[in-house]
């Protein structure tokens, strides 16, 4: 059974003459027979009586055609639905973000394609670097956004923009006074610091390897899970930090924050994709959104 042959026995029903549909479907009346024949003969069952020169639907006939009409209806659906989903009028897209990104950088480029892409729903999760290269190599999400190179072998990445680290003290910490210290200083200040996983900490960890400094020559008093905590830990203690500037903006406009100048190297963003997924023209116009920033 065929979507044509249903399509032709509706229009048949319908008209209750064979050459008036065959006329409607721009079909010869041999074809539109054959398929009605073919369709009695493949299941042995009678749809229409000869009634004079007309035919007229059989009691299996009259049943069946709710079917078939519910079936081509679903059928043009679906194309429908094929057909929105190409023009990008729906669908949907699970984008996971690391949490400077997904916090500070990303929630004004997801309101704009939002507005110009209404159809798609958007659903997003943020975590650390390591669990959105998790989320995207497990197919949990469509499109990862993260801070720092990811080595996943299944992933691509793509580069599209950036941000600087920046090390920042709250206003009781000594440095509070200083504008700039000598790399050498870090090892003599308490530290509180993203956990690992997290892109910013390993833009750090490796910034101090560069300088001849191991993680383990700082005094870490505390590692917390979020760029916020972090903020908040560090302007009411005598602790430092290395944070995103991004993150570290608001505070440093309010006075709560004082940056410590040290050349640190900027980093960028990166869009992850699995290798062996076909991008939906969904993914394919975040794509294109987020890079053209």
């Amino acid at each position: 059974m065929t979507l044509e042959q249903l399509r032709i026995f509706i229009a048949v029903a319908e008209q209750q003459h064979v050459t008036r549909a065959a006329g409607e479907l721009n079909l010869t009346q041999s074809a539109t027979s054959a398929a009605i024949a073919a369709l009695e003969a493949r299941y042995d069952v009678k749809l229409f009586d000869r009634v004079g020169r007309g035919i007229v639907l059989t009691q299996a006939g009259r049943e069946f055609l709710g079917e078939a009409r519910a079936v081509v209806s679903r059928a043009k659906a679906a194309a429908q639905a094929l057909d929105d989903l190409a023009g990008l009028k729906r669908g949907a897209l699970a984008l996971a973000a690391s949490q400077t990104v997904g916090n500070y950088w990303l929630p004004p480029r997801l309101l704009a394609f939002q507005q110009s892409y209404p159809g798609i729903a958007l659903r997003v999760s943020i975590a650390n670097t390591e669990q959105v290269a998790e989320a995207v190599r497990d197919g949990r999400a469509d499109l990862g956004v993260v801070e720092g190179e990811v080595d996943e072998p299944a992933l691509s990445a793509t580069r599209i923009a950036g941000d600087t680290l920046a090390i920042v003290v709250g206003r009781q910490h000594p440095w509070a006074a200083q504008s700039r210290i000598a790399i050498s200083k870090l090892t003599g200040t308490g530290w509180v610091l993203r956990e690992r996983g997290s892109g910013t900490r390993a833009l750090f960890e490796a910034a101090l390897r560069r300088a001849g400094i191991a993680l383990a020559d700082l005094d870490v008093r505390l590692e917390l899970p979020s760029n916020e905590a972090l903020r908040a830990a560090v302007e009411q203690s005598t602790c430092a930090t290395a944070i995103s500037d991004l993150v570290a903006a608001p505070s440093l406009a309010a006075g709560t924050l004082h940056r410590v100048r040290l050349d640190l190297p900027g980093r960028a963003f990166y869009l992850l994709r699995h290798k062996e997924h076909t991008a939906s023209r969904a993914v394919t116009a975040m794509v294109e959104a987020l890079r053209a920033e």
